[in-house]
């Protein structure tokens, strides 16, 4: 197990110190405030205009202590770099100096990660020579200066659940998962502790809800297995209580996960990232907040830990790979999401770790260029790890952004020295889509397996009780369902939202159909005027249908699309595969799902297997 944990100790950003050499020379941005919400792959503002995110990291709330002795002692820190339990360089440059200079350098927001531990630390922080008067202040107190800063100067900020514990991160440390030394309520709670904390202040523009989910030393954390270590679920969840009980404005950021398996030769082991989320995305009761994150260095790789010597795989890390690999690999991983329109998971991705050290050997420098190209030729926004670091003449942990001596003197990533500056320099210029993203189609899909999975907030949540409930968004209309899977896709193509304002839903479990489109079957049909917006199941066996009435007519002409023989959807594959492995119907964009037929027959066991299709 010794030699599991040391494998494991590189996990994700592990071994990822960061500091950057140069002197700030970039015009200043504009104020970044929220709500932001999503278009397709797209972040946006509320006028609909693209918004680029041009982030860094600025770690040390979530902790730098390595966890044991004096946390205070810099050897007893990463990198010897002492974070007093609050962001990083306080003790070098006054909390004004070190925001302008994140502005010089271009960027638009911050990633500010945090432990849960953070909330409730009453030890109060001492240390922080260059800005006296937080010396004294509970750690969250220091937080909250640091984001008002931030986002009076202008930026963004984009919280981050980092840790549980104030410690550095990430390896088998029991911070590996968001119930990793917490249950998963007590961290829920946090959350919304959280962004109803900065809810009147609209620089704070997201919830990055967990850094690197992995394994720990006995278990894997699962995407949609439905058990505690159920990561998909979970971030519903969290996602879920953040948009209804604190902050209905902030986008939710899921990172993948980040490793599973045990890493040696003999053993399976993986870095799935966001491969998981083809079959299986995240769907919200608020529609358009799901951003995705995944983290990349030259020092892991698909397969590789990022060890070195003892624990350490065969596997090729990012840094071994070729040009076209290296590309190939980070789009199976998770650029695909970005990139793949109009479907179920298209959503925006943003990259909130990556980083290099200015001493980095030729291997990585080579990454990194291809890294930056991939990211401009992408589009994708992104956090660089880490924003501030600490230096003396130059020497000490090269991969910040900014680093400051013992008198708070600068060594940039600009710097005319430093090898990374032009790419830095070349991808902070990079602007890809700029300026209105025209409205595109949205799609979302259901999932019922392991419980219900009701997206619906004027709809009542128990509304068919001891049944698996599959209900849409409210912006959002049913169009697909699955035989047997306990699937469902839900759209707001063509028409958008069609609820009537001022009514309630109405659950159909008799049948009132208005002609025989599924003969010999029961039809479950929704009356005149309303449209169907989930359904239930006991088992794998219809229950009943949840109609809305709608704010247009609804009397097109009809048509059944059965579920029961094979894939029976549109040939565009829009939507996507929402109910891997399972039979599906799928209405055509410009229909709406109208019922649901089904028999109880021994062989058709009450599946639904027949889906009424009119047009809009």
């Amino acid at each position: 197990m010794k030699l599991l944990a040391i494998a494991l100790l590189a996990i994700g950003m592990l071994a990822v110190p960061v500091i950057h050499d140069a002197q700030p020379a970039q015009a200043e941005p504009g104020t970044m405030k929220g709500p932001l919400s999503t278009r397709g792959r797209y972040i946006v503002d509320e006028g609909g205009n693209r918004v680029k995110v041009k982030s860094a990291n600025w770690h040390g709330s979530s902790g730098t202590w390595n966890g044991s002795g004096d946390d205070e002692d810099p050897a007893n820190n990463f990198a010897q770099e002492v974070g007093h339990r609050a962001p990083l360089g306080l003790d070098r440059a006054r909390m004004d100096k070190i925001i302008g200079d994140f502005k010089a350098l271009g960027l638009n927001s911050i990633r500010m990660p945090f432990s849960n531990e953070m909330i409730s630390d009453n030890r109060p922080v001492q240390g922080l020579t260059a800005n006296p008067e937080l010396n004294g202040l509970r750690p969250i107190e220091v937080f909250d200066r640091a984001v008002a800063a931030l986002t009076d100067a202008g930026l963004g900020v984009i919280l981050n659940n980092h840790t549980t514990s104030t410690l550095w991160c990430c390896a088998v440390d029991g911070n590996e998962r968001w119930n990793s030394g917490q249950s998963r309520q007590e961290w829920i709670d946090d959350w919304t502790l959280m962004a109803a904390r900065y809810r009147g202040n609209p620089g704070v523009i997201g919830a990055d809800l967990r850094n690197e989910v992995r394994r720990d030393i006995w278990n894997n954390p699962n995407w949609g297995w439905g058990n505690d270590h159920d990561w998909h679920d979970a971030a519903q969840a969290a996602g879920d209580a953040i948009l209804t009980a604190a902050n209905p404005d902030l986008l939710i950021i899921v990172e993948g996960i980040n490793w599973m398996g045990i890493p040696t030769d003999l053993t399976w082991h993986k870095r799935p990232m966001l491969e998981p989320v083809r079959h299986l995305s995240a769907t919200l009761v608020r529609s358009h907040k799901v951003v995705y994150a995944a983290h990349f260095y030259g020092y892991i790789g698909p397969k590789h830990t990022g060890a070195d010597g003892s624990g350490e795989t065969k596997d090729p890390r990012f840094r071994d790979l070729s040009r076209a690999e290296l590309f190939a690999s980070m789009n199976d991983l998770a650029g695909y999401v970005a990139t793949t329109p109009d479907r179920h998971f298209t959503a925006p991705v943003l990259i909130t770790e990556f980083g290099v050290g200015k001493d980095a050997g030729a291997a990585d420098q080579a990454w990194f260029a291809t890294m930056v190209d991939w990211l401009i030729e992408h589009d994708l926004g992104f956090a660089y790890w880490p924003g501030v670091g600490f230096q003396q003449q130059d020497e000490g942990n090269q991969w910040g952004l900014l680093r400051y001596d013992t008198d708070g003197g600068l060594r940039g990533i600009t710097a005319a020295d430093d090898w990374r500056a032009p790419h830095f320099q070349r991808l902070m210029a990079a602007e890809g889509k700029a300026g209105q993203v025209a409205p595109v189609r949205t799609w979302s899909m259901l999932n019922g397996i392991h419980g219900d999975d009701n997206r619906s907030l004027r709809a009542a949540a128990d509304w068919d009780s001891g049944a698996h409930k599959l209900v849409c968004p409210d912006d959002q209309r049913l169009i697909g369902i699955s035989s047997k899977g306990q699937g469902g896709l839900c759209t707001d193509a063509t028409e958008g939202e069609l609820w009537q304002p001022g009514t309630t839903a109405v659950k159909v479990d008799s049948e009132q159909p208005t002609s025989d489109w599924a003969a010999g079957m029961t039809k479950y049909e929704c009356p005149a005027g309303q449209f169907m917006m989930g359904y239930s199941l006991r088992g794998n066996s219809m229950s009943a249908i949840l109609c809305a009435p709608s704010r247009t007519p609804l009397a097109g002409v009809g048509r059944t699309v059965w579920a029961d023989r094979g894939d029976n959807r549109p040939a565009s594959g829009e939507g996507g595969d929402y109910a891997h492995g399972y039979y599906k119907g799928q209405c055509d964009a410009d229909e709406y799902a109208a019922g649901i037929g089904f028999s109880n027959v021994f062989w058709r066991a009450g599946h639904p297997d027949a889906l009424y299709c009119r047009k809009l």
